[in-house]
């Protein structure tokens, strides 16, 4: 249990390490743009179907502890994870290289609209260390911990997996034909 711990300890460090540069990552990106001489204008689908396909994993998880298959409850987490930083690593090159859609509605269709996406960024920037906490937590063997950060941590993960879609959706007519 110890060594456990010990590894803990080091992989904490690396995921506040990680969350550090992932949120100065996502606060360049809208500033600095890059030209690697490749149209990333594909990407917005791809970024809703890999958040789709986390929280398809995110319930099969849930299901699977529900049931008491932990083997199966955790390679559906490896999976949820696996996804998300597939859709992290295509979020941040698509908004290194390519400029933003704006959002062409007016009114309510708007207000809901930024509602949604505000409320998904923030969460997105908060979640981050906490998700990597609990994982490392279940990693390392300490269940118990990881049970008690995981029914906070779960909903807001599943929420900011959900709603990248539903944004992705709701912008969907704004982009270029």
């Amino acid at each position: 249990m110890e060594q456990n711990l010990r590894l803990a300890k080091k992989m904490n460090a690396l995921a506040y390490i990680l969350s550090g540069l992932v949120l100065l990552l996502v606060g360049l990106m809208r500033r600095v743009k890059v030209d690697l001489g490749i149209d990333f204008s594909f990407l917005p689908p791809v970024h809703a179907v890999l958040n789709t396909l986390v929280a398809c994993c995110l319930l099969a998880a849930l299901y699977f502890i529900k049931n008491g298959q932990i083997e199966a409850h955790r390679k559906s987490i490896y999976g949820a994870m696996f996804f998300s930083a597939a859709f992290l690593l295509c979020y941040v090159l698509y908004h290194f290289t390519t400029e933003e859609t704006r959002y062409c509605f007016e009114g309510s269709r708007r207000t809901i609209y930024f509602a949604v996406l505000i409320s998904h960024i923030v969460l997105a920037g908060i979640s981050l260390p906490f998700i990597l906490n609990t994982f490392i937590k279940g990693y390392t063997g300490q269940y118990e911990a990881h049970k008690k950060i995981a029914r906070w941590v779960y909903p807001v993960w599943l929420y900011v997996a959900i709603t990248g879609p539903v944004c992705y959706l709701m912008l969907y007519p704004c982009y270029p034909s």
